[in-house]
């Protein structure tokens, strides 16, 4: 990663750490790892100090870590994540200096403020405030505040090269659903497609976002359904729900169509799951009300009367695949330009059909551009 890029994100980092109250950040939530220190690896920790960061890992990936932390302190952990994290604070805390530790303290409770993400386990929190019990000073002790969305608010906006990097996945997708569905025959199962298209998308130089969902006929009108032996019949409908991971970054797109003579219910509802998906789209852009964009898509499936979905209409996307914002009725605030969405309305009739039509989104100041250009 290009090491200009994370000097600006951990400089913004710990901008969102001050507002925060905090001095030091503890991070533990994969994908926050990979965005401040640029690490692919797993089982890895960060920890953002005022003027360094350290990233925890261990020796099977210290060769990875060396490679693409090019704005970070490494250190190979030789014990249990909490008490190698554990005894890098407190020797940070002494480093630092008793006297001006002192002083600083005395302006925040006699605490030295450092925060941990909240969604660290539970298991993790207690273990790590039982290791930093041990005082720094005579009257001072490290004490972790949990503090959430630091790291996550700042990269809901995506920069040039993680645009890039979605952009260059849903190209990979396009190709590889290509391929998978050129080789589909009547007596294949969703399982058998499901592994073909995720060869080709290996074979393109992807990796699988996600699981990949494949349902043939009424299984499709499960929205997270899993491939099963179900086997593809002359006159069918598919759905085929994928996404593909490059450099760290995800796409997301379903796309549905049918095999051999295609019926008239088929046609009625993908026609207006599309029609649904456009009016959505249509009302991207940069301080547009998220709650209104959802809205669009299902004003248009209740003018049809068909049922509307429980799901969101949407969700972020990069370094994971459900990221803010989310785009449901409930969600309140507005579109910022840089964010990538996905716009995904479906209509589900048990033991008949689903469909679902799904997009990568780019919010721009001016409208959006669809970044997955796959054909439908």
């Amino acid at each position: 990663m290009n090491i200009g890029t994370l000097k600006t994100r951990q400089k913004r980092i710990r901008e969102g750490m001050s507002r925060a109250g905090v001095g030091c950040l503890i991070v533990t939530r994969p994908a926050n790892v990979t965005y401040v220190t640029g690490f692919l690896g797993q089982d890895s920790w960060a920890i953002v100090l005022p003027k360094a960061v350290i990233l925890i890992t261990d020796s099977r990936y210290s060769e990875q870590a060396a490679k693409e932390c090019k704005k970070c302190k490494i250190v190979i952990r030789k014990d249990a994540m909490i008490k190698t994290v554990a005894g890098l604070l407190l020797k940070q805390s002494r480093r630092a200096g008793y006297a001006h530790l002192k002083k600083w303290c005395a302006q925040h409770t006699l605490q030295m403020r450092i925060g941990i993400e909240k969604s660290t386990t539970l298991t993790d929190f207690e273990g790590l405030k039982k290791e930093l019990k041990r005082p720094v000073g005579a009257d001072l002790r490290v004490c972790p505040k949990p503090v959430a969305n630091i790291i996550e608010t700042i990269r809901r906006v995506k920069d040039d090269g993680e645009i890039a990097a979605i952009k260059a996945a849903a190209k990979i997708a396009g190709r590889a659903l290509g391929n998978a569905t050129r080789r589909m025959r009547a007596g294949m199962t969703e399982n058998e497609l499901t592994g073909i298209l995720d060869f080709e998308i290996r074979k393109l130089g992807g990796h699988i976002g996600f699981e990949t969902i494949v349902a043939f006929g009424p299984n499709a009108a499960r929205p997270h359904h899993r491939p099963t032996d179900r086997k593809l019949r002359k006159n069918d409908t598919v759905l085929i729900d994928f996404g593909v991971r490059i450099r760290g970054y995800n796409c997301d797109i379903t796309r549905c169509f049918t095999t051999g003579k295609t019926s008239g219910l088929f046609s009625r509802v993908y026609n207006t799951v599309s029609e649904a998906q456009a009016a959505a789209i249509k009302m991207v852009k940069a301080g547009v009300k998220i709650k209104d964009v959802d809205a669009a898509a299902r004003m248009v499936l209740k003018k049809y009367r068909l049922l509307v979905y429980g799901h969101g209409t949407g969700h972020g996307l990069g370094l994971e695949i459900h990221e803010a914002p989310s785009l449901s009725p409930k969600t309140e605030g507005v579109l910022q330009a840089g964010e990538v969405i996905t716009i995904e309305p479906g209509v589900y009739l048990p033991g008949k059909l689903g469909i679902r039509i799904e997009d990568d989104i780019l919010v721009t100041r001016n409208g959006f551009i669809i970044l997955s250009e796959v054909p439908k």
